[in-house]
Formats: C-alpha cells, sequence, structure tokens
C-alpha cells in the first residue's frame, strides 16, 4: 500500500503522528472488525459470533472486537438488529455524548449526517426513552439503508428525515444535541479501504474543509443556547480537524469542550494554534481502530427566531378508538403511544413526541417516524415488519421459532416449509430472536420478509 507523499507530508508536526509506526501498520494487511450490541434487544452466549470470550472496545458499553470476521449476511440475528457492525474509534462518540450532556433528561439529538446509521443507532442506545433521535441523511439514494438500519435496531424515538442542512435553520434553537461526522476525504479509512487511495488529493482536502465548513454554519442555528456540537471526521488532515475547530470557535463562537481519555486507551489529545481548541485523534497504529478525528463544543448563544413559521404540512390522520383497540394486542403498554395514519398505514410514536412531529412535520422531510404497525383492512391488522423488529412488540404475539437454515430461507424471500398447526399471522424467530411475519394458510405458507431486503447469498 502507497500512501501519499503529500498527506504524509502534512502530518509531520502534527502531535500523535509517527510516520514509521503509521506506514507500518497500513502495511501490516491487518484488518480490525467490530460490532456493537443492541441492548434493547435480548442476546446471549449461545449466538455464533458470540460463542467465546470478546475484547471489549475500552470506550463503549457495547462495543467488542472479533478474532475474525465472520459472513454477517448469512447471519439471521444480524437481520434480527441485536448488533450493529461499527469501527472501533468511532465508537468514542459514546464517550463524547456522555461526557458533555446530562442523559438523565429528555433530550432532542440530531445526527446530521447520519447514513448508513452507526452512530444514530449509538446514540439511540444510550439516550432516555423520553428523548427524540432526528436521523437526517441528505443523499437520497443512502436515506433508505438509513431506514432500514432504524427498523432494525427497533426503537420508536426515531424520526428519519431525508433534508439539506439549511433546511434544519427553520428549527432554531431547536436541539440539545448536534451530531455531525462530516463528509471528509477518507485519509483514516485507507487501512480498510485501500480504494480510498486512489480518490485522495489535496485538493479535495481543500473542497471537503470548505463543504464542512458551509454545513456547520448552516446547522448552527437550530442548535440551543447551552447546546452541544459534536464534530468528527475519519480524516487525518488538519484542514479537515483543527482547523475546522478554530474556525469554529472564530467564527461560530462556540466553546471548546475538553474530554477526559483514559491512558491506556492511546487516543492523542491535541490543541489547535490559533483558538486552542481540544481534540481527539485516533491512529491505527496507537490504537484498535481505523483513524479518527472527534471534538466537542458548546454553543454560548441564542439564534434570534424568525417570525415566519413553515406551513404544517397536515398529511396524516387520527385513528378511531375502534381501529386502536385492533392495534392495542399487538403492543407492549399501547397507552404509552399515539397514532396517526399516513396512506392507510398506521404508525405508532411515544406520546411524549406528539408536539414534536408535528413541528418537524411542519419544517422537514420525513421518510420515517416512530413505528410503523401495518394497515387495517376489515377490522384485521396486516402487520408491517417495522412491528416485527420493534421493540414494543407484545411478547405475546404468536410466534413460531426456526432453525438457521430455515431462517436463511425466510431471509431470502424463498419458499419456507412449516409444519404447524398455527394459522394466520405468525412472528417468525430464530434463537427466541423476531425475523419477520408469515402467515400460514392450510395449504401453504406466504413470506412476508421485504422484498427489498431480501439477502441474495446462496
Amino acid at each position: 500500500m502507497s500512501l501519499p507523499a503529500s498527506l504524509i507530508h502534512s502530518l509531520q508536526n502534527i502531535k500523535g503522528f509517527n510516520e514509521e509506526a503509521f506506514k507500518q501498520v497500513h502495511q501490516s494487511g491487518v484488518q480490525i472488525t467490530s460490532v456493537r450490541l443492541n441492548p434493547n434487544k435480548i442476546f446471549n452466549s449461545q449466538f455464533s459470533i458470540f460463542n467465546s470470550q470478546l475484547e471489549k472496545v475500552p470506550w463503549s458499553s457495547n462495543g467488542f472486537y472479533l478474532k475474525e470476521r465472520p459472513s454477517f449476511t448469512l447471519d439471521p440475528i444480524f437481520h434480527a438488529g441485536v448488533y450493529y457492525v461499527q469501527e472501533a474509534s468511532s465508537m468514542f462518540l459514546e464517550e463524547a455524548i456522555k461526557q458533555t450532556v446530562d442523559l438523565g433528561k429528555p433530550i432532542k439529538v440530531l445526527d446530521l449526517c447520519a447514513a448508513p446509521g452507526g452512530k444514530s443507532t449509538l446514540i439511540q442506545s444510550i439516550i432516555s426513552k423520553d428523548s427524540l433521535l432526528v436521523s437526517n441523511e441528505v443523499i437520497k439514494t443512502r436515506v433508505n439503508i438509513l431506514a432500514e438500519n432504524i427498523t432494525k435496531w427497533g426503537a420508536a424515538n426515531v424520526i428519519v428525515t431525508n433534508n439539506d442542512p439549511k433546511d434544519f435553520q427553520r428549527l432554531q434553537n431547536y436541539f440539545d444535541v448536534i451530531v455531525v461526522d462530516a463528509p471528509c476525504s477518507g485519509s483514516g479509512l485507507f487501512r480498510k479501504d485501500p480504494n480510498a487511495i486512489n480518490e485522495w488529493s489535496e485538493n479535495n482536502v481543500e473542497l471537503c474543509a470548505q463543504r464542512q465548513q458551509r454545513i456547520l454554519a448552516d446547522i448552527m442555528p437550530s442548535l440551543k443556547e447551552g447546546g452541544v456540537l459534536i464534530y468528527s471526521t475519519c480524516s487525518y488532515s488538519q484542514q479537515e480537524d483543527e482547523a475546522i475547530g478554530d474556525w469554529l470557535s472564530g467564527e461560530l463562537k462556540v466553546e471548546s469542550l475538553k474530554l477526559k481519555v483514559e491512558e491506556e486507551w492511546n487516543v492523542v489529545e491535541t490543541v489547535s494554534e490559533n483558538e486552542k481548541i481540544f481534540a481527539y485523534r485516533f491512529y491505527p497504529d496507537k490504537v484498535k481502530g481505523e483513524g479518527f478525528f472527534i471534538a466537542a463544543f458548546q454553543k454560548k448563544y441564542a439564534d434570534e427566531v424568525k417570525s415566519e413559521k413553515s406551513k404544517a404540512k397536515r398529511n396524516t390522520d387520527k385513528l378511531t378508538s375502534k381501529e386502536i383497540e385492533i392495534l392495542k394486542p399487538y403492543l407492549n403498554n399501547a397507552d404509552e403511544f399515539f397514532f396517526i395514519k399516513q396512506n392507510d398505514e398506521v404508525i405508532a410514536l411515544p406520546l411524549h413526541l406528539e408536539k414534536e412531529l408535528e413541528t418537524i412535520q411542519s419544517s422537514l422531510y420525513i421518510k420515517k417516524a416512530g413505528v410503523r404497525l401495518g394497515t387495517i383492512i376489515r377490522n384485521e391488522l396486516i402487520p408491517a415488519h417495522d412491528l416485527a423488529l420493534s421493540n414494543i412488540i407484545n411478547a405475546v404475539v404468536t410466534r413460531l421459532e426456526v432453525d438457521r437454515e430455515t431462517a436463511l430461507q425466510y431471509l431470502r424471500k424463498a419458499e419456507i416449509n412449516i409444519e404447524s398447526t398455527m394459522k394466520g399471522w405468525v412472528l417468525l424467530t430464530h434463537q427466541q430472536l423476531p425475523l419477520g411475519w408469515i402467515k400460514i394458510m392450510s395449504n401453504r405458507t406466504n413470506n412476508y420478509y421485504p422484498k427489498e431486503w431480501r439477502i441474495l447469498n446462496k
């Protein structure tokens, strides 16, 4: 692997950079695989990838290193949302949030550049159930995989949006926390993806830095006074890292927040030259992970609220009491949710988010909100896949446990043979974890796994 000479030259005077060790680790061919478990899903030591003692990611409550990379596609519990495959260094976001935010209070969090969903699922795992996560992706072709991964994670207190950063200016002084994992030149991923080297250039670094400034300037009005901004990249370049921190402090008047890092973590704390902002660098020759940069800031002012208001996009209907009674057997604590109907499809959200949904719906394009429950036809719920994977589904819903091969056939959306006296809608499970719905008829079993999610591996 030949690293760009101009990159190596640009890193010479940055704290923590060791040219020989840096080059050596990139030449080693070592690949690190790490996953983060979903604390809201049941898991145990019988699961295939967790059948031996795992090494913990030191800065993550639920992160673990795997000894080797299995075929995640062929692991049914991966599709059940039991874990997310996430790069270990980026899991440090948990520490950045925990050290700067009171997670005991209900908060509103925006993950601005969220696809494919690693940081959003991490955030959802550490905020309270009374909090709100808005998970946004500006690129339309990437928002579907974000919505899919949020669905698999199973939480009801998440709204997925598909908006440009400047659109959030309609929500002035709204969020308690904003996470911007900014699009960058990607040098921190060279070891993981050597092809990224061919796309790297000094010119691209400069273009990325300009885009990062534009994104941050656009999003800042939606952060509350006293709110926390967390900025991160997977780049080593100072122009995209410490220089952006200096720009934030100088131009947008935010205050740098110092984080505590344990010495044994080998995370490098840097202090920028101009504004003396604190930042944290992850070098793959020092940590068991890829290149990563992160810094936290606090907003010390409130933006002036504009008088104009967006017109509410009211394209939803409330349910009748009879329809709600049809839903209740499918849900744990149904009284904790409110229900809306959109294009005949019923959606459930926690009661405390009713006002928040109206606010966001009046300002942004919503791709997914809460949990889709399904469609009510002739006093029967035709259940949605989201309900099957959600954390709000009632434990007494009819379930059928299947072996791994049957589970994989189901996930391929292939025909499956079920010998059972059950009839009607049944929740298919593997290792007691819901995978989705089947409908057992007198002479056949219909597979209702989403066509667009089916796995193609044989």
